[in-house]
């Protein structure tokens, strides 16, 4: 059985869901009916150290929000799909633009649309406050829930174990 820092020193791209993982799975909308969304701070600064390690970033979401184009847009992550029902073909989409295999994805969830995608990655995590469902599936749980410093933990843990 491979340890995690061996999964981890494999990937090359790490794909995140956004409600309950990049945010606190709450969902907030002004009186004009406009909907917002918290990010922290210390998750974009991980995502940032990624990206210029080289490795790729992906954003596959069931929903759509102008928030998520926005922040992402901030840190650089090109890779943002939205609105997305089957999560596994807008992933293996991805794959095959980019020219890897799953044994290079790390994907971080917390709910049951992840779960198609942790049955083929390589290293699938699931945030402190994921459903019990994600949880028993993923290689790793992170200390900090959602949208409190999960996507960090993950981003450090990588970057460690491939020494960058």
């Amino acid at each position: 059985m491979d340890t995690l820092v061996e999964r981890a020193r494999d990937i090359r791209l790490l794909v995140l869901d956004v409600d309950g993982v990049l945010t606190d799975g709450r969902l907030y909308f002004s009186a004009r009916g406009e909907e917002m969304k918290s990010f922290h701070v210390r998750d974009g600064a991980g995502i940032v150290q990624l990206l210029k390690a080289g490795l790729q970033i992906a954003v596959i979401s069931g929903r759509q929000s102008r928030a998520v184009e926005r922040r992402m847009a901030e840190l650089g992550v090109t890779w943002v799909r939205q609105g997305i029902e089957d999560k596994l073909a807008a992933l293996r989409e991805l794959l095959d633009i980019l020219g890897l295999g799953p044994q290079a994805v790390a994907s971080i969830g917390d709910d049951r649309a992840d779960l198609p995608i942790f049955e083929v990655a390589r290293l699938a995590v699931a945030v402190a406050d994921a459903h019990t469902s994600v949880k028993s599936h993923a290689h790793f749980i992170t200390q900090a829930p959602g949208g409190q410093g999960a996507v960090r933990e993950i981003c450090d843990l990588i970057l460690e174990s491939q020494r960058k």
